[in-house]
């Protein structure tokens, strides 16, 4: 990365540059992989690479789809533009089907396909280890307005509809994932982050039996092996598509 740009912030998978003009920023896709809260660190060669072209095609797509959301435009192949956005310390978990912690924490059997979306909200604090919260909180805690949440909440069932067309269009099922959301400089709320495999459970659907074939990072999670290879192949199916 360029010295002119001033690095404002350092996640487990990205790097955010500052930009010349102001309400813009630059993010680097790093090739880290983290689990369970960065108990388990690994880094893949081409991961980042493979992230940020996946999140750019699917901001694009959104875009399309009226959903406003950070993403201006891609810089190379593991850097994009984005607005600046003040981030809501939120994160915001959309289940199409059981799976995972709902599953440890619930009586509903992994792979159950669920009768409506489900919306989980974590709060975005390492230290809390992103703890599950309920609306009350967030209203005690002041983190945002019950107007600017069900916004929100409203935002992320529109994205999980457009989400699971298109990713069923490459045959993936979108089994949940996770966004994260902010502020421009004109309070407007836009969809920050990514959206990739990393964020995204997604399941092969040309499986012809029941078996499940993680193409996500669940591969990573579960010592799957085939990580690098998986990303890659969603994205060879995006570009096929779009």
């Amino acid at each position: 990365m360029n010295n002119k740009y001033e690095l404002i912030y350092e996640g487990k998978a990205k790097k955010v540059f500052s930009h010349s003009e102001s309400d813009k920023v630059i993010i680097e896709f790093k090739d880290d992989a983290t689990a369970f809260n960065a108990l388990k660190k690994a880094k893949f060669e081409g991961k980042g690479k493979l992230n940020c072209l996946i999140s750019a095609k699917i901001f694009e797509h959104l875009i399309k789809n009226n959903i406003p959301t950070h993403f201006i435009e891609l810089k190379n192949e593991n850097i994009m533009m984005a607005k600046k956005i003040k981030v809501i310390p939120l994160e915001i978990v959309l289940r199409n089907t059981a799976y995972g912690s709902l599953c440890k924490q619930t009586t509903i059997k992994s792979g159950t396909v669920l009768a409506k979306p489900l919306i989980d909200i974590y709060l975005k604090n390492d230290e809390l280890n992103d703890p599950l919260i309920t609306k009350d909180r967030i209203e005690l805690m002041k983190i945002l307005s019950s107007k600017d949440l069900d916004s929100i909440i409203n935002l992320t069932l529109k994205i999980n509809g457009i989400l699971k067309s298109f990713f069923k269009n490459i045959q993936l099922q979108l089994v949940d994932f996770k966004l994260e959301f902010g502020y421009d400089s004109k309070n407007n709320i836009l969809l920050g982050d990514e959206i990739s495999p990393d964020n995204c459970r997604l399941w092969d659907l040309n499986q012809k039996n029941d078996t499940i074939v993680s193409l996500d990072k669940d591969r990573f999670r579960n010592d799957l092996g085939g990580l690098i290879e998986a990303y890659s192949e969603i994205n060879r199916r995006i570009n096929n598509f779009i």
